[in-house]
């Protein structure tokens, strides 16, 4: 069974390796998570080296179709973020 990782966890696995109080921890998991939010928004591109790509890309307006009812819906334009693994990771997780 999967789990999700949580801050909580991030901020966790921050204490035990480095060594940082759990509140410094945390602040210091808050942080990071801040700056790459911070960088998408302004660059919409963000690279962590051995991890991957978070890219923002832009969606056109288009007509969907609401799957219970079969009517057309209007589906407007919007932002995504795509994320797209470095082949060091994909290896990683292959057992490569």
């Amino acid at each position: 069974m999967s789990k999700t990782i949580t801050r909580a966890d991030l901020a966790d696995a921050v204490y035990h390796e480095v060594g940082l109080s759990r509140r410094a921890a945390g602040d210091l998991v808050d942080s990071v998570l801040a700056e790459i939010t911070s960088a998408l928004t302004r660059e919409g591109e963000v690279k962590i080296s051995a991890f991957g790509n978070f890219t923002v890309r832009q969606k056109a307006a288009r007509m969907g179709r609401n799957p219970k009812t079969g009517e057309a819906a209007p589906i407007t334009p919007r932002k995504v973020l795509v994320f797209r693994p470095s082949h060091i990771l994909k290896d990683t997780l292959n057992g490569a």
